[in-house]
This record gives C-alpha cells, structure tokens and sequence, in this order.
C-alpha cells in the first residue's frame, strides 16, 4: 500500500490537538506546520514524539500550504485543517483510494459537514463546499497568487470523496468573527496592492448584498439564528475589508 503523509498548518489550535493527533494516527507520518503560536499549541505537540513539527512565519495560506508540502515525506499527503475530522468511513474510503492499482485520479475533493459550536450548519451556502484535501504532491501545488482562499493547481484527473469530513469551523460566533476579520485583512491587502480605493457606495452595496445571499439566496434562513449570524458575519467581512482597504489607502497617501 502507498504510504499517506497526513498535513496539517496551524496557529493558536490547543484546544484542537489532541483530537487531531488521534484521528489522524492512521496515517504513515503526520507534519505539522506552526505559525508561531501564541498559546500552548506548540507544547502539546511536543508531547507526541512521532509528529514531524516546523515552526515557519505565515505570509499566506498558499506560501503556507506549499512550505508543509516540502515537509511531507510521501507523494500521497491528506491536507486537513485543525477543525476538521474524519469519520471512520472516510478514512477507510481514503485507504482504499490510495491502494488502487494504476489509479487514474491524482486529487481528490473533500466534501464537509459544518458545524456551527455543535450544531450542523444544512444550509447558508456551506450544502455545495468542496475543497482538495487528498492529493499527490509530485504534480499538485497551491497557486500563490491567491493568499485567501487557495486554489489548489492539479495536473491530472480528479474525483470527490463520497464520505464528509466534519468541520467544527466555528466555535462560537465571537469565533467565527475572528475569522472572518483575520480574511478581510487578508482581501484587503490584496486590493491594496492592486491599488484598488475603498468606494462608499459601492461597499454598501456588498455589504448588503452578502448578507442577502448568504441568508436568502443560499438559505441560511432555514438554518434559524445560526444561519442569521452566519450571514450577519459575512456581511461584517465585506465590511471589514473595506474599512481595512481604506486605511491602507490612507497610510500610503500620509507617506507621499
């Protein structure tokens, strides 16, 4: 059988590890790579003797993503975040895929399951997700033109995992706010250095329009109050972005 690195980067996940160390224990090596955490993530790490564990400064998640490829002894590596889990029926899926004889696919979608706190999220735009979480590193890589949501560049064919992965994305909805500040800072700086401006009018716009497809378009109401702080919280991101973007633009201007 191939042997499966298992891939994960992380920053301020401790309350994330152990569960994540047990539910990745099947896999051939597991490697992770820290952003320098400033809570106790990197001791308990430390505490598993087998785990491969880097420290690199975060510039982005794709510059991230291919450093902790670098790491990974195997061609076949499984990339999950500290959040997600797999079920028993979605490692045996896995196991069995790699094990294929002459396999055609080369990268594999994951499906999700997430969760808001403990309770699944159905609807609010997250029913369709899908992201490349089982690939062969020798013909894959993470395009780092894109540093929010990567894109993972694939040359050969691909398939999805029948099986979801569990995603505990947001803790608590303070949770989910960090989050959603840490990616409009992110947005922002990229439209900062496209030289993009912060347009009043055309900010409100998005910032009413997010919050109108994630709650109506994509059904977050029947998800109840989660799905109206989901879409809430996605509104405040739009927001954030051009509120950051603004003050970039301003800074830029002061030094001239």
């Amino acid at each position: 059988m191939p042997k499966l690195s298992a891939v994960v980067i992380t920053y301020n996940e401790a309350p994330n590890i152990d569960a994540l160390i047990e539910n990745l224990a099947f896999a051939d090596e597991i490697v992770v790579i820290d952003s320098f955490s400033s809570d106790d993530t990197l001791q308990k790490l430390q505490n598993f003797k087998h785990i491969k564990t880097y420290q690199n400064t975060f510039k982005n998640f794709p510059n991230q993503k291919n450093f902790a490829l670098s790491k990974a002894t195997y061609d076949w590596v499984l990339f999950l975040d500290a959040d997600e889990r797999l079920t028993n029926e979605l490692r045996d899926e896995i196991l069995k895929e790699i094990s294929k004889p002459n396999n055609p696919i080369v990268a594999y979608y994951g499906l999700f399951q997430y969760f808001f706190g403990k309770k699944p999220i159905k609807f609010s735009g997250f029913q369709s997700a899908k992201s490349f979480r089982l690939f062969k590193k020798s013909v894959c890589k993470y395009d780092e033109s894109r540093p929010v949501h990567e894109h993972l560049i694939v040359k050969g064919k691909t398939e999805v995992l029948s099986n979801k992965i569990l995603h505990y994305s947001f803790r608590s909805y303070d949770h989910y706010k960090e989050k959603m500040t840490q990616y409009a800072i992110l947005k922002a700086n990229k439209l900062h250095k496209q030289g993009k401006t912060a347009n009043p009018l055309i900010k409100y716009i998005k910032i009413y329009y997010r919050f109108f497809n994630h709650y109506i378009m994509r059904l977050g109401i029947l998800d109840g109050k989660v799905g109206y702080q989901i879409s809430k919280l996605n509104a405040y991101e739009v927001k954030k972005r051009y509120d950051e973007l603004k003050r970039l633009n301003k800074m830029s201007l002061s030094k001239k």
